[in-house]
């Protein structure tokens, strides 16, 4: 559950809906700073400009106006009326007049050093016309505008004289700083807009990729008629129109696929049913040849003992295609009673005369609801292949570890099983390296079962070639119990192929029966 809660975090937090969201946001919010930014500066340079261009034109007006009364060179009583009176002009802004060593301030209480730099009065003394600089004075902005007088006849020489008028910016910086938290403010509201067009916008987008990737789950799933609908002609619509040809194809091609596998089985077990008369009297044949073996030639008897064999072989075959064909078609049911497994695994290897070949560990208390005659199927197939393919002490183990389940394990000391065998070892008419196989009648049939009647290994313990469908209707057994066989390498060598059965105890059948 945790595993899964964290895939969808990780899926939530990576999802192409949040990035969506997110791209808008941040196109939004940096189109926001950017236009604030650029209105900020505009705003502020159009301020500035209309503040500096209006005190210039004043105070050359003014100047123009004041000047034309001023005798030159002036003492120090009329320069100071006539900063006095140009500053009366401009709004009692504070005026700086300058004639060689004398100064005049229409304010003689304010400080004035700190404001006219020394590069603004070398710009002035050049007699190129008004010049103007902003400057820092304890923190607040200042505009200082500095213009020479000149003469008034042609050839408008400098008098000497140099006027300075200090304007106080703070109403501006208020101004320009009160526009930028108006566009500051209004970067919220286009932020959250451009967030619920994302989602809208994503939803739009979304809404047909979830629809497509819930159909691809359902057909992966394996309900091959899932489909999507297709609306529209962009590029979701055509993924949605090739998911649905994609799904049409498979669909059709598994249904060819079922019939041809349907007709396949039925064919095999046709066949495997009207074998069975013509091998009856083949195998009567057979075995009339062998009890006479002896009182024939050797070349005849080799043959007839031959044919016997292969006869019985054949026999064996068609028996278990027609096993498996039962398990193909679903017609196989269990005749389960009560039944004590170490008496059956016993019995089994009595019947085929392994007893002596097989160390067994079996423990006597474990009663369970089994079918009797496909457990000794199990038993024969398991204990008949470690014989052929391993080698000696073939072990058989029956315990019930929980108290829920039941195990029986059959190892063997023989060389073991590859990885690839290990994974086909069940599948129908495999045959594994035929190294394996120790017996030289053999054929390297790891995977079929012995060549007894029900897929288990003659009755007379012979151990000759298998028909390659025992491991799989031994498995196929264990799954009609609700178990499962499984195959592993053991440790020091050998194969081991365990067993496992759900431990149904009588009086929960009971229980069963009476419901």
């Amino acid at each position: 559950m945790r595993r899964s809660l964290g895939r969808g975090s990780r899926r939530l937090a990576g999802g192409l809906r949040v990035r969506l969201v997110v791209t808008f946001v941040l196109v939004a919010l940096v189109s926001a700073v950017t236009a604030t930014a650029l209105a900020y500066r505009d705003a502020r340079t159009a301020v500035l400009q209309r503040t500096q261009n209006t005190a210039v034109n004043d105070l050359r007006e003014r100047v123009a106006a004041v000047g034309a009364g001023l005798d030159l060179p002036p003492d120090q009583r009329s320069l100071s009326r006539f900063a006095a009176k140009v500053s009366e002009g401009l709004g009692a802004r504070i005026v700086v007049a300058r004639h060689q060593d004398l100064t005049a301030v229409s304010d003689a209480y304010a400080d004035t050093e700190g404001r006219i730099t020394a590069e603004l009065r070398a710009a002035v003394r050049s007699g190129d016309g008004a010049r103007f600089q902003r400057v820092q004075w304890r923190g607040d902005p200042y505009l200082v505008v500095g213009t020479p007088v000149t003469y008034a006849d042609g050839d408008r020489r400098t008098s000497g004289l140099e006027v300075f008028v200090i304007t106080d910016l703070r109403a501006e910086r208020d101004d320009t700083a009160a526009l930028l938290d108006s566009v500051r403010t209004g970067t919220v509201p286009v932020v959250v807009l451009a967030a619920l067009l994302a989602l809208l916008a994503a939803g739009t987008v979304l809404r047909p990729v979830r629809k497509l990737g819930r159909a691809t789950r359902e057909l992966a799933a394996g309900d091959l008629g899932s489909r999507v609908t297709v609306r529209g002609h962009d590029e979701l619509a055509d993924l949605a129109r090739t998911f649905n040809e994609t799904a049409d194809a498979l669909q059709t091609s598994d249904a060819e696929l079922r019939a041809q596998e349907a007709k396949a089985r039925r064919f095999v077990a046709d066949v495997s049913h009207e074998l069975r008369t013509p091998l009856a009297a083949m195998t009567m044949v057979a075995t009339v040849l062998e009890e006479d073996a002896d009182q024939l030639p050797p070349d005849a008897a080799h043959a007839a003992r031959t044919v016997g064999a292969e006869t019985a072989r054949l026999s064996r075959l068609v028996e278990d295609l027609m096993e498996i064909s039962r398990f193909d078609a679903g017609a196989v049911r269990l005749d389960a009673t009560v039944t004590d497994l170490a008496d059956t695994v016993r019995a089994s290897l009595a019947l085929r005369g392994w007893t002596d070949r097989v160390t067994v560990e079996l423990r006597e208390d474990v009663r369970t609801v089994v079918d009797r005659r496909r457990i000794d199927v199990i038993v024969a197939n398991l204990v008949g292949n470690a014989l052929r393919h391993g080698a000696p002490p073939v072990a058989v183990t029956l315990a019930a570890p929980g108290g829920d389940r039941v195990t029986l394990e059959v190892a063997d000391h023989g060389p073991g099983l590859p990885p690839e065998a290990r994974e086909r070892v069940f599948d129908r008419f495999y045959k594994a390296d035929a190294a394996r196989t120790r017996s030289t009648s053999g054929g390297g049939d790891r995977g079929g079962g012995g060549p007894g009647k029900d897929g288990g290994p003659g009755q007379d313990g012979s151990l000759g070639q298998g028909s390659g469908l025992g491991m799989a209707i031994a498995l196929e057994n264990a799954r009609l119990h609700g178990g499962t066989i499984e195959v592993a390498e053991r440790q020091g060598g050998g194969a081991v192929f365990t067993l496992r059965l759900p431990l149904r105890h009588p009086e929960e059948e009971e229980e069963e029966g009476d419901g």
